[in-house]
């Protein structure tokens, strides 16, 4: 009996442990991969500006929970052209987006079409409880993920 007893209190030791490490694991493969939408999701409008596919520009709008892809220079909501992908909870994009243009802090951006030239520069933070991610959008078009 007292074997059985030193076997369980070792496994709730290993178990409390463990757990913790899982959890922080999984909220970091969270993080890892809404990012990864958030970047793909700016490079397909990139992308899509730059075939001038349909004679157009493309961009994204940014909301906490997830990210459209828009047709234009300007984001209408219900528009059957936008591309939701939904990102998935803990994260977030940070309300606080540091996007750039003429001045003005936007939550919209789009390229343009010949140049691929963004209408805004400045970071996009995606994060969750213990984690965070910086996008950058540089001013020649280019864009990074730390």
């Amino acid at each position: 009996m007292l074997e059985m007893l030193m076997v369980v209190a070792i496994i709730g030791i290993i178990m409390a442990i463990v757990t913790p490490q899982f959890s922080k694991i999984k909220e970091n493969q969270v993080l890892k991969t809404a990012s990864a939408d958030v970047f793909s999701s700016i490079n397909k409008a990139y992308s899509q500006t730059l075939a001038s596919l349909n004679s157009s520009q493309y961009g994204v709008h940014f909301q906490s929970d997830k990210v459209i892809i828009f047709k234009g220079t300007s984001y209408v909501v219900n528009n059957a052209n936008n591309e939701t992908i939904s990102i998935i909870a803990p994260a977030t994009i940070s309300s606080s987006l540091s996007l750039i243009a003429g001045g003005t802090v936007v939550s919209d951006l789009y390229f343009s079409r010949l140049s691929g030239v963004p209408n805004a520069i400045g970071t996009i933070t995606v994060s969750t409880t213990s984690y965070s991610k910086i996008i950058t959008i540089l001013a020649t078009g280019a864009f990074s993920i730390n």
